[in-house]
Protein backbone atom coordinates (compact mmCIF):
# COMPACT_ATOMS: atom_id res chain seq x y z
CA UNK A 1 0.00 0.00 0.00
CA UNK A 2 1.51 3.29 -1.02
CA UNK A 3 1.97 6.43 1.47
CA UNK A 4 -0.99 8.28 -0.30
CA UNK A 5 -3.51 5.13 0.26
CA UNK A 6 -2.52 4.57 3.75
CA UNK A 7 -2.77 8.37 4.62
CA UNK A 8 -5.99 7.87 2.71
CA UNK A 9 -7.59 5.26 4.90
CA UNK A 10 -6.48 7.37 8.15
CA UNK A 11 -8.11 10.83 6.81
CA UNK A 12 -11.87 10.74 7.11
CA UNK A 13 -13.93 13.88 6.49
CA UNK A 14 -13.98 16.63 9.18
CA UNK A 15 -16.12 20.01 9.02
CA UNK A 16 -13.67 22.49 10.64
CA UNK A 17 -10.11 22.77 10.95
CA UNK A 18 -10.56 25.44 13.78
CA UNK A 19 -12.10 22.14 15.68
CA UNK A 20 -7.66 20.73 15.06
CA UNK A 21 -6.36 24.08 16.38
CA UNK A 22 -6.00 25.30 12.73
CA UNK A 23 -6.50 29.09 11.39
CA UNK A 24 -9.91 29.98 10.63
CA UNK A 25 -10.81 29.66 7.19
CA UNK A 26 -13.68 31.25 5.04
CA UNK A 27 -12.90 30.28 1.52
CA UNK A 28 -10.25 29.64 -0.68
CA UNK A 29 -7.92 32.72 -0.72
CA UNK A 30 -9.87 34.52 2.34
CA UNK A 31 -7.66 35.53 5.16
CA UNK A 32 -7.35 33.43 7.70
CA UNK A 33 -6.19 33.89 11.02
CA UNK A 34 -3.30 35.49 12.15
CA UNK A 35 -0.80 33.92 14.22
CA UNK A 36 2.29 35.61 13.79
CA UNK A 37 4.02 32.69 11.88
CA UNK A 38 2.07 31.49 8.72
CA UNK A 39 0.60 33.12 5.14
CA UNK A 40 -2.44 35.20 5.59
CA UNK A 41 -4.44 33.66 2.51
CA UNK A 42 -4.61 30.16 0.88
CA UNK A 43 -4.63 30.14 -2.59
CA UNK A 44 -7.03 28.32 -4.33
CA UNK A 45 -5.13 25.86 -5.83
CA UNK A 46 -3.33 25.31 -2.67
CA UNK A 47 -6.87 25.13 -0.94
CA UNK A 48 -7.24 21.09 0.12
CA UNK A 49 -11.14 20.03 1.40
CA UNK A 50 -10.63 19.93 5.55
CA UNK A 51 -11.23 16.13 6.22
CA UNK A 52 -12.51 14.26 9.47
CA UNK A 53 -10.43 12.32 11.79
CA UNK A 54 -11.18 9.39 12.84
CA UNK A 55 -9.44 10.51 16.34
CA UNK A 56 -10.20 12.17 19.73
CA UNK A 57 -7.50 14.67 18.44
CA UNK A 58 -10.26 17.08 16.92
CA UNK A 59 -12.34 17.35 20.15
CA UNK A 60 -9.35 18.12 22.65
CA UNK A 61 -10.09 21.41 24.57
CA UNK A 62 -7.48 23.09 26.87
CA UNK A 63 -9.27 21.54 29.65
CA UNK A 64 -9.54 18.28 28.18
CA UNK A 65 -5.08 18.46 27.64
CA UNK A 66 -4.85 19.75 30.97
CA UNK A 67 -7.17 16.48 32.22
CA UNK A 68 -5.54 14.20 30.49
CA UNK A 69 -1.78 15.09 31.18
CA UNK A 70 -2.21 16.02 34.48
CA UNK A 71 -2.58 12.65 36.30
CA UNK A 72 0.48 10.78 34.62
CA UNK A 73 2.74 13.62 34.56
CA UNK A 74 1.90 13.89 38.86
CA UNK A 75 2.14 10.04 38.76
CA UNK A 76 5.66 10.40 36.52
CA UNK A 77 6.61 13.11 38.66
CA UNK A 78 6.34 10.93 41.61
CA UNK A 79 7.88 8.18 40.15
CA UNK A 80 11.17 10.86 39.28
CA UNK A 81 11.09 11.55 43.24
CA UNK A 82 11.54 8.55 43.80
CA UNK A 83 14.53 7.84 41.46
CA UNK A 84 16.02 11.17 42.73
CA UNK A 85 15.80 9.36 46.77
CA UNK A 86 16.98 6.07 44.93
CA UNK A 87 20.06 7.97 43.59
CA UNK A 88 20.69 9.43 46.90
CA UNK A 89 21.06 6.61 48.73
CA UNK A 90 22.57 4.52 46.22
CA UNK A 91 25.85 7.21 45.85
CA UNK A 92 26.88 5.55 49.02
CA UNK A 93 26.69 2.25 48.10
CA UNK A 94 30.02 0.86 47.25
CA UNK A 95 30.52 0.07 43.76
CA UNK A 96 29.63 3.72 43.01
CA UNK A 97 32.09 5.13 45.71
CA UNK A 98 34.78 3.30 44.58
CA UNK A 99 34.17 3.68 40.92
CA UNK A 100 33.06 7.57 40.15
CA UNK A 101 32.27 7.00 36.44
CA UNK A 102 29.16 5.38 37.38
CA UNK A 103 27.57 8.69 38.16
CA UNK A 104 28.67 9.84 35.26
CA UNK A 105 26.52 7.16 33.67
CA UNK A 106 23.60 7.84 35.26
CA UNK A 107 21.93 10.88 32.75
CA UNK A 108 22.84 8.94 29.59
CA UNK A 109 21.43 5.66 30.75
CA UNK A 110 18.24 7.08 32.23
CA UNK A 111 18.33 9.18 29.12
CA UNK A 112 17.65 5.96 27.25
CA UNK A 113 14.12 6.64 27.58
CA UNK A 114 13.99 9.73 26.27
CA UNK A 115 15.99 8.11 23.40
CA UNK A 116 14.13 4.66 22.94
CA UNK A 117 11.20 4.40 24.96
CA UNK A 118 9.44 8.03 24.55
CA UNK A 119 10.11 7.72 20.91
CA UNK A 120 9.21 4.36 20.91
CA UNK A 121 5.56 5.68 22.44
CA UNK A 122 5.33 8.82 20.38
CA UNK A 123 6.03 6.70 17.35
CA UNK A 124 2.96 4.19 18.93
CA UNK A 125 0.69 7.09 19.41
CA UNK A 126 1.26 8.41 15.95
CA UNK A 127 0.26 4.75 14.50
CA UNK A 128 -2.34 4.75 16.78
CA UNK A 129 -3.80 7.59 16.18
CA UNK A 130 -3.85 7.69 12.78
CA UNK A 131 -5.51 4.16 12.58
CA UNK A 132 -2.04 2.25 11.56
CA UNK A 133 -2.58 -0.57 14.18
CA UNK A 134 -6.34 -1.22 14.29
CA UNK A 135 -5.90 -3.79 11.81
CA UNK A 136 -4.32 -7.12 14.27
CA UNK A 137 -1.77 -8.42 11.99
CA UNK A 138 -0.65 -5.04 11.28
CA UNK A 139 -0.44 -4.12 14.93
CA UNK A 140 1.91 -7.10 15.21
CA UNK A 141 3.78 -6.25 12.85
CA UNK A 142 4.67 -2.60 14.00
CA UNK A 143 4.46 -3.63 17.78
CA UNK A 144 7.39 -6.29 17.11
CA UNK A 145 9.64 -3.93 14.99
CA UNK A 146 9.35 -1.50 17.06
CA UNK A 147 10.43 -3.47 20.03
CA UNK A 148 13.71 -5.30 17.81
CA UNK A 149 14.74 -1.84 16.73
CA UNK A 150 14.65 -0.41 20.53
CA UNK A 151 16.63 -3.48 21.71
CA UNK A 152 19.14 -3.22 18.83
CA UNK A 153 19.42 0.69 19.80
CA UNK A 154 19.66 0.08 23.43
CA UNK A 155 22.33 -2.46 23.24
CA UNK A 156 24.91 -0.37 20.97
CA UNK A 157 24.07 3.20 22.75
CA UNK A 158 24.68 1.58 26.11
CA UNK A 159 28.05 0.62 24.96
CA UNK A 160 28.69 4.01 23.56
CA UNK A 161 27.39 5.75 26.87
CA UNK A 162 29.88 3.24 28.35
CA UNK A 163 32.75 4.53 26.28
CA UNK A 164 32.22 8.22 26.55
CA UNK A 165 31.72 7.98 30.22
CA UNK A 166 35.44 6.56 30.29
CA UNK A 167 36.45 8.66 27.69
CA UNK A 168 35.33 11.78 29.65
CA UNK A 169 36.70 10.47 33.02
CA UNK A 170 40.29 9.77 31.27
CA UNK A 171 40.39 13.67 30.71
CA UNK A 172 40.47 13.68 34.86
CA UNK A 173 42.59 10.62 35.62
CA UNK A 174 46.18 9.74 34.93
CA UNK A 175 45.40 5.91 35.49
CA UNK A 176 43.69 3.06 33.33
CA UNK A 177 42.03 0.75 35.48
CA UNK A 178 41.01 -2.26 32.82
CA UNK A 179 38.32 -4.13 35.85
CA UNK A 180 36.81 -0.74 35.95
CA UNK A 181 36.43 -0.36 32.59
CA UNK A 182 34.38 -3.86 31.71
CA UNK A 183 32.56 -3.48 34.96
CA UNK A 184 30.98 0.14 33.10
CA UNK A 185 30.72 -1.48 30.08
CA UNK A 186 28.53 -4.90 31.52
CA UNK A 187 26.87 -2.89 33.49
CA UNK A 188 25.97 -0.14 30.72
CA UNK A 189 24.98 -2.68 28.31
CA UNK A 190 22.77 -5.25 30.77
CA UNK A 191 21.01 -2.33 31.97
CA UNK A 192 20.37 -0.64 28.76
CA UNK A 193 18.68 -3.90 27.21
CA UNK A 194 16.98 -5.16 30.43
CA UNK A 195 15.36 -1.21 31.22
CA UNK A 196 14.78 -1.41 27.57
CA UNK A 197 12.79 -4.49 27.21
CA UNK A 198 10.24 -3.99 30.66
CA UNK A 199 9.31 -0.33 29.48
CA UNK A 200 9.48 -0.98 25.74
CA UNK A 201 6.69 -3.64 26.52
CA UNK A 202 4.93 -1.59 29.35
CA UNK A 203 4.65 1.28 26.40
CA UNK A 204 2.91 -1.27 24.25
CA UNK A 205 0.27 -2.36 26.56
CA UNK A 206 0.05 1.57 27.41
CA UNK A 207 -0.92 2.92 23.72
CA UNK A 208 -2.92 -0.19 22.82
CA UNK A 209 -4.92 0.12 25.87
CA UNK A 210 -5.67 4.12 25.62
CA UNK A 211 -6.96 3.55 22.55
CA UNK A 212 -9.39 1.15 23.33
CA UNK A 213 -10.74 3.70 25.80
CA UNK A 214 -10.28 6.35 23.27
CA UNK A 215 -7.82 8.56 25.21
CA UNK A 216 -4.87 10.00 23.49
CA UNK A 217 -2.24 8.28 23.86
CA UNK A 218 0.27 11.17 23.04
CA UNK A 219 -1.21 12.60 26.61
CA UNK A 220 -0.44 9.39 28.84
CA UNK A 221 2.41 7.67 27.32
CA UNK A 222 5.53 9.32 27.36
CA UNK A 223 4.41 10.56 31.21
CA UNK A 224 4.14 6.62 32.31
CA UNK A 225 7.50 6.07 30.58
CA UNK A 226 8.67 8.79 32.38
CA UNK A 227 7.37 7.99 35.70
CA UNK A 228 8.71 4.58 35.82
CA UNK A 229 12.05 4.47 33.69
CA UNK A 230 14.25 6.35 35.95
CA UNK A 231 13.25 3.87 38.84
CA UNK A 232 13.71 0.78 36.49
CA UNK A 233 17.05 1.85 35.09
CA UNK A 234 18.77 3.12 38.26
CA UNK A 235 17.88 -0.12 40.07
CA UNK A 236 18.74 -2.22 37.54
CA UNK A 237 22.46 0.28 37.15
CA UNK A 238 22.66 -0.44 40.79
CA UNK A 239 21.92 -4.14 40.91
CA UNK A 240 24.09 -5.11 38.04
CA UNK A 241 26.60 -3.13 39.15
CA UNK A 242 26.95 -4.09 42.38
CA UNK A 243 26.74 -7.98 40.73
CA UNK A 244 30.15 -6.69 38.69
CA UNK A 245 31.60 -5.27 41.71
CA UNK A 246 31.34 -8.25 43.99
CA UNK A 247 32.75 -10.41 40.72
CA UNK A 248 35.47 -8.07 39.57
CA UNK A 249 38.05 -10.86 39.78
CA UNK A 250 36.49 -12.84 37.10
CA UNK A 251 37.61 -10.38 34.30
CA UNK A 252 36.07 -13.29 31.99
CA UNK A 253 32.26 -12.59 32.63
CA UNK A 254 32.07 -8.58 32.11
CA UNK A 255 33.69 -9.47 28.77
CA UNK A 256 30.95 -12.45 28.17
CA UNK A 257 27.91 -10.06 28.96
CA UNK A 258 29.24 -7.16 26.66
CA UNK A 259 30.68 -9.88 23.26
CA UNK A 260 27.00 -12.12 24.13
CA UNK A 261 24.28 -9.00 24.17
CA UNK A 262 26.45 -7.68 21.05
CA UNK A 263 26.28 -10.78 19.70
CA UNK A 264 22.44 -10.67 19.75
CA UNK A 265 22.15 -7.06 17.56
CA UNK A 266 21.62 -8.77 14.10
CA UNK A 267 18.95 -11.34 15.47
CA UNK A 268 16.91 -7.68 16.72
CA UNK A 269 17.79 -6.32 13.19
CA UNK A 270 16.54 -9.18 11.12
CA UNK A 271 12.93 -8.90 13.21
CA UNK A 272 13.04 -5.26 13.00
CA UNK A 273 12.89 -5.96 9.37
CA UNK A 274 9.14 -6.47 9.07
CA UNK A 275 8.42 -2.87 8.65
CA UNK A 276 9.94 -0.44 5.79
CA UNK A 277 9.93 2.90 7.93
CA UNK A 278 11.58 0.98 11.26
CA UNK A 279 14.41 -0.44 8.93
CA UNK A 280 14.95 3.33 7.79
CA UNK A 281 15.32 4.17 10.99
CA UNK A 282 17.68 1.32 12.05
CA UNK A 283 19.56 2.13 9.05
CA UNK A 284 19.70 6.31 9.33
CA UNK A 285 18.26 6.88 12.80
CA UNK A 286 21.55 6.57 14.75
CA UNK A 287 23.16 10.07 14.81
CA UNK A 288 20.02 11.75 17.06
CA UNK A 289 20.51 9.03 19.48
CA UNK A 290 24.13 9.00 19.95
CA UNK A 291 24.08 12.58 19.69
CA UNK A 292 21.44 12.87 22.53
CA UNK A 293 23.73 10.62 24.57
CA UNK A 294 26.85 12.44 24.07
CA UNK A 295 24.95 15.62 25.59
CA UNK A 296 23.33 13.75 28.36
CA UNK A 297 26.94 12.81 29.16
CA UNK A 298 28.28 16.08 29.79
CA UNK A 299 25.41 16.28 32.00
CA UNK A 300 26.28 13.37 33.83
CA UNK A 301 30.01 15.33 34.17
CA UNK A 302 28.52 17.84 35.79
CA UNK A 303 26.32 15.11 38.25
CA UNK A 304 29.81 13.52 38.92
CA UNK A 305 31.59 16.35 39.88
CA UNK A 306 29.59 18.44 41.85
CA UNK A 307 27.78 15.41 43.67
CA UNK A 308 30.13 15.17 46.42
CA UNK A 309 30.65 18.76 47.35
CA UNK A 310 29.27 20.47 50.46
CA UNK A 311 27.71 23.49 48.78
CA UNK A 312 25.58 20.99 46.21
CA UNK A 313 24.26 18.71 48.55
CA UNK A 314 20.78 17.33 47.44
CA UNK A 315 22.20 17.49 44.10
CA UNK A 316 21.77 13.91 43.77
CA UNK A 317 17.89 14.29 44.81
CA UNK A 318 16.82 16.89 42.12
CA UNK A 319 18.60 15.95 39.64
CA UNK A 320 16.65 13.24 37.95
CA UNK A 321 13.19 15.11 38.76
CA UNK A 322 14.13 18.63 37.30
CA UNK A 323 15.94 16.73 34.02
CA UNK A 324 12.72 14.43 34.13
CA UNK A 325 9.59 16.92 34.13
CA UNK A 326 11.97 19.09 31.34
CA UNK A 327 12.40 15.87 29.26
CA UNK A 328 8.61 14.47 30.24
CA UNK A 329 6.78 17.44 28.83
CA UNK A 330 8.80 18.44 25.80
CA UNK A 331 8.40 14.77 24.63
CA UNK A 332 4.69 15.10 25.10
CA UNK A 333 4.53 18.60 22.68
CA UNK A 334 6.72 16.96 20.38
CA UNK A 335 4.79 13.84 19.99
CA UNK A 336 1.68 15.84 19.99
CA UNK A 337 2.98 18.17 17.08
CA UNK A 338 4.09 14.96 15.20
CA UNK A 339 1.05 13.60 15.03
CA UNK A 340 -0.68 16.61 13.85
CA UNK A 341 1.50 16.82 11.36
CA UNK A 342 1.19 13.22 9.89
CA UNK A 343 -2.61 13.99 10.44
CA UNK A 344 -2.40 17.45 8.18
CA UNK A 345 0.22 17.00 5.89
CA UNK A 346 3.17 14.38 3.90
CA UNK A 347 6.64 14.38 5.12
CA UNK A 348 8.31 16.95 3.39
CA UNK A 349 5.64 19.64 3.17
CA UNK A 350 4.70 21.83 6.01
CA UNK A 351 1.18 23.10 6.31
CA UNK A 352 0.76 26.65 5.46
CA UNK A 353 0.01 28.13 8.58
CA UNK A 354 3.33 25.97 9.69
CA UNK A 355 5.60 27.71 6.95
CA UNK A 356 8.20 29.69 9.56
CA UNK A 357 11.14 27.10 10.75
CA UNK A 358 11.46 30.06 13.69
CA UNK A 359 7.62 31.02 14.37
CA UNK A 360 7.41 34.06 16.98
CA UNK A 361 7.58 32.91 20.51
CA UNK A 362 4.29 34.36 20.71
CA UNK A 363 2.66 32.31 18.05
CA UNK A 364 4.24 29.03 19.91
CA UNK A 365 2.60 30.23 23.16
CA UNK A 366 -0.47 32.58 23.02
CA UNK A 367 -2.58 31.57 19.77
CA UNK A 368 -5.56 29.61 19.78
CA UNK A 369 -3.70 26.35 18.12
CA UNK A 370 -4.47 23.41 19.27
CA UNK A 371 -0.11 23.06 19.55
CA UNK A 372 -0.03 25.98 21.28
CA UNK A 373 -3.04 25.04 23.50
CA UNK A 374 -0.94 22.29 24.37
CA UNK A 375 2.42 24.48 25.01
CA UNK A 376 0.44 26.65 28.06
CA UNK A 377 -1.27 23.36 29.67
CA UNK A 378 2.40 22.28 29.52
CA UNK A 379 3.99 25.55 30.59
CA UNK A 380 1.27 25.53 33.80
CA UNK A 381 2.18 22.26 35.04
CA UNK A 382 5.35 22.87 36.11
CA UNK A 383 5.39 25.30 38.99
CA UNK A 384 2.84 23.26 40.81
CA UNK A 385 4.25 20.51 39.96
CA UNK A 386 7.68 21.21 41.10
CA UNK A 387 6.36 22.19 44.36
CA UNK A 388 4.26 19.01 44.68
CA UNK A 389 7.71 16.93 44.04
CA UNK A 390 9.97 19.03 46.23
CA UNK A 391 7.48 18.83 49.26
CA UNK A 392 7.59 15.15 48.90
CA UNK A 393 11.42 15.05 48.28
CA UNK A 394 11.63 17.28 51.79
CA UNK A 395 9.03 15.00 53.60
CA UNK A 396 10.95 12.13 53.07
CA UNK A 397 14.44 13.43 52.53
CA UNK A 398 13.96 16.18 55.16
CA UNK A 399 17.88 16.05 56.20
CA UNK A 400 19.21 15.90 52.65
CA UNK A 401 17.06 18.85 51.37
CA UNK A 402 17.77 22.52 51.81
CA UNK A 403 15.41 24.18 53.61
CA UNK A 404 16.27 27.75 51.99
CA UNK A 405 13.52 29.98 50.15
CA UNK A 406 16.08 31.22 48.20
CA UNK A 407 17.00 27.65 46.45
CA UNK A 408 13.12 27.39 46.25
CA UNK A 409 12.76 30.26 44.07
CA UNK A 410 15.69 29.93 41.83
CA UNK A 411 14.91 26.08 41.13
CA UNK A 412 11.38 26.90 40.29
CA UNK A 413 12.83 29.87 38.02
CA UNK A 414 15.46 27.26 36.46
CA UNK A 415 12.70 24.97 36.11
CA UNK A 416 10.44 26.94 34.11
CA UNK A 417 13.29 28.50 32.12
CA UNK A 418 14.29 24.89 30.97
CA UNK A 419 10.81 23.66 30.09
CA UNK A 420 10.11 27.17 27.91
CA UNK A 421 13.23 26.90 25.83
CA UNK A 422 12.47 22.76 25.11
CA UNK A 423 8.75 23.69 24.26
CA UNK A 424 9.82 26.34 21.69
CA UNK A 425 12.78 24.38 20.41
CA UNK A 426 10.45 21.28 19.65
CA UNK A 427 8.42 23.37 17.81
CA UNK A 428 11.52 24.52 15.62
CA UNK A 429 13.12 21.14 15.49
CA UNK A 430 9.42 19.05 14.59
CA UNK A 431 9.27 21.79 11.52
CA UNK A 432 12.49 21.35 10.37
CA UNK A 433 12.19 17.71 10.69
CA UNK A 434 8.99 17.61 8.98
CA UNK A 435 10.09 19.92 6.36
CA UNK A 436 13.12 17.25 5.35
CA UNK A 437 10.61 14.68 5.61
CA UNK A 438 12.11 13.19 8.37
CA UNK A 439 9.92 11.04 11.35
CA UNK A 440 10.29 13.90 14.22
CA UNK A 441 9.25 11.15 16.49
CA UNK A 442 11.90 9.19 16.40
CA UNK A 443 14.73 12.54 15.56
CA UNK A 444 13.63 15.19 18.17
CA UNK A 445 12.62 13.28 20.96
CA UNK A 446 16.11 12.02 21.48
CA UNK A 447 17.60 15.92 20.99
CA UNK A 448 15.55 17.45 23.33
CA UNK A 449 15.57 15.03 26.25
CA UNK A 450 19.32 15.09 26.30
CA UNK A 451 18.81 18.96 25.86
CA UNK A 452 16.96 18.90 28.88
CA UNK A 453 19.50 16.64 31.09
CA UNK A 454 22.15 19.17 30.14
CA UNK A 455 19.81 22.22 30.73
CA UNK A 456 18.64 20.85 34.02
CA UNK A 457 21.96 19.77 35.52
CA UNK A 458 23.58 22.71 34.74
CA UNK A 459 21.15 24.89 35.74
CA UNK A 460 20.41 22.51 39.18
CA UNK A 461 24.14 23.09 39.94
CA UNK A 462 23.82 27.07 39.47
CA UNK A 463 20.74 26.95 41.58
CA UNK A 464 23.27 25.45 44.41
CA UNK A 465 25.69 27.54 43.56
CA UNK A 466 23.47 30.84 43.98
CA UNK A 467 21.80 29.82 46.81
CA UNK A 468 25.49 28.40 48.36
CA UNK A 469 27.06 32.42 47.65
CA UNK A 470 24.12 34.21 48.87
CA UNK A 471 24.03 32.59 51.92
CA UNK A 472 27.38 32.56 52.57
CA UNK A 473 27.50 36.49 51.53
CA UNK A 474 24.55 36.93 54.52
CA UNK A 475 26.51 35.06 57.45
CA UNK A 476 29.64 37.03 56.75
CA UNK A 477 27.41 40.11 56.72
CA UNK A 478 26.36 38.91 59.68
CA UNK A 479 29.32 38.19 61.20
CA UNK A 480 30.59 41.68 60.40
CA UNK A 481 27.87 43.66 62.03
CA UNK A 482 28.52 41.32 65.18
CA UNK A 483 31.93 42.42 65.20
CA UNK A 484 31.48 45.86 64.09
CA UNK A 485 29.10 46.27 67.22
CA UNK A 486 30.98 48.06 70.46
CA UNK A 487 31.77 45.95 73.71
Amino acid sequence: MDRAETRQRRLEGFDRPEELGLPHTQSPGRPIAATGDGPWTIPDSQWVAPKQLGTELSKETTLSIGVQVTLPFLFAGLGLSMAGVLLNYFQHWPVFVEVKDLLTLVPPLVGLKGNLEMTLASRLSTAANTGQIDDPQEQHRVIGSNLALVQVQATIVGLLAAVAALLLGAVSSEEVDFAKMGLLCASSVLTAFLASLALGILMVCIVIGARKFRVNPDNIATPIAASLGDLITLSILALVSSFFYRHKDSWYLTLLVCVAFVALTPVWGIMAKQSPPIMKILKFGWFPIILAMVISSFGGIILSKTVSEPQYQGMAIFTPIICGVGGNLVAIQTSRISTYLHIWSTPGVLPLWMKKFWPNPCSTFCSSEINSMSARVLLFLVIPGHLIFFLVIYLIEGHSVTSSKTFVVLYLLASLIQVTILLYLAEVMVRVTWHQALDPDSHCIPYLTGLGDLLGTGLLALCFLLDWLLRSKAELDSLSELVSVPP
